[in-house]
């Protein structure tokens, strides 16, 4: 913190006020703190590059990733393919571009309506204590089961589409969040000024909204950007099975499914989408440890 001048004009009391209360927006602390060690920097930036690389490449490309030319099929990366062709002939760096506004779409609307449902679910399971036991009897019967066989079995059920993965996976994880935010909330219920609100009369609806879910967000934030990470892992691995998303979607999952006969013979098929897979799921758990460090005043360091 800079020390107030002892003596001067206006002018310099002025520009230490100003430079004091920048330093201290809150915006400015966080970014601060979640910054400050480098590995988080670049998995932020490897992060940004990857959703980039997806929303441009329609912008900065007119070949249809889909287009199929047998005469160039297998062809190793070079000067004019980069990330060599498949077994159709298909541009496999092109597709991998193309394929992550799909897998990035799937992970974000899996992440999202997990943490609205889950927050709500959770958020009433833990101020209704009379809505406690059912609701987080169900939570923990569908977290037995492992994420990946919940989620074959209900796109078994719903079937095999884009948006069918994403309802499953939201079902699939939105326990997750529900044990959190019902945890929170636990706490937050009998604290000093919920009491008073409580007290006052204040509508049991307002006190939800403007005193328990503030209180939600670090925890459920650093949730959100976890599930983001799961989702995409989860669609390659549905894809992988045969149960995923339909094979004419490109996305990373499909991509791996559909090149595994030609793995040995090219290999490349195979690693540019794993490659993706891994660099966009590990930065988004790196960003998500770094953001929960910064908000919880336990594990951040002073800075």
């Amino acid at each position: 913190m800079s020390a107030r001048p002892a003596a001067g004009g206006a002018g310099a009391r002025a520009a230490w006020a100003g430079s004091t209360a920048r330093a201290a927006h809150p915006w400015r602390v966080f970014a601060r703190r979640l910054f400050a060690r480098r590995v988080v920097a670049l998995a932020a930036l490897a992060l940004l590059a990857v959703v980039a690389l997806a929303l441009a490449v329609s912008w900065v490309s007119v070949v249809d990733p889909n287009a199929i030319a047998i005469a160039r099929r297998l062809r190793a990366p070079s000067w004019e393919f980069w990330g060599g062709t498949d077994h159709l002939g298909r541009d496999v760096m092109l597709r991998v571009a193309y394929g992550g506004r799909y897998s990035l779409m799937i992970g974000f609307a899996t992440a999202i309506g997990a943490v609205v449902l889950g927050t709500l679910l959770g958020m009433l399971a833990g101020y209704f204590r009379w809505l406690d036991g059912p609701v987080m009897r169900v939570v923990d019967a569908m977290m037995a089961f492992p994420d990946i066989l919940l989620g074959i079995a209900l796109v078994a059920i719903l079937g095999p589409s884009l948006w069918n993965v994403v309802l499953a996976l939201v079902i699939v994880y939105t326990p997750r969040v529900a044990r959190v935010a019902r945890a929170s909330t636990l706490v937050l219920r009998d604290l000093l000024y919920v009491d008073a609100a409580r007290a006052l009369g204040t509508p049991t609806w307002r006190i939800l909204w403007m005193h328990v879910l503030p209180g939600l967000v670090s925890p459920v934030l650093v949730q959100l950007t976890f599930i983001f990470a799961y989702a995409i892992l989860a669609e390659a691995g549905l894809s992988f099975l045969g149960v995923g998303v339909p094979p004419a979607i490109p996305t990373w999952g499909t991509m791996i499914a559909g090149s595994l006969s030609y793995m040995d013979k090219a290999f490349w098929t195979i690693v540019y989408p794993g490659l993706a897979i891994v660099l966009t799921s590990l930065s988004l758990q790196i960003v998500g440890d770094g953001i929960r460090d910064s908000l919880d005043p336990k594990l951040r360091k002073n800075t």
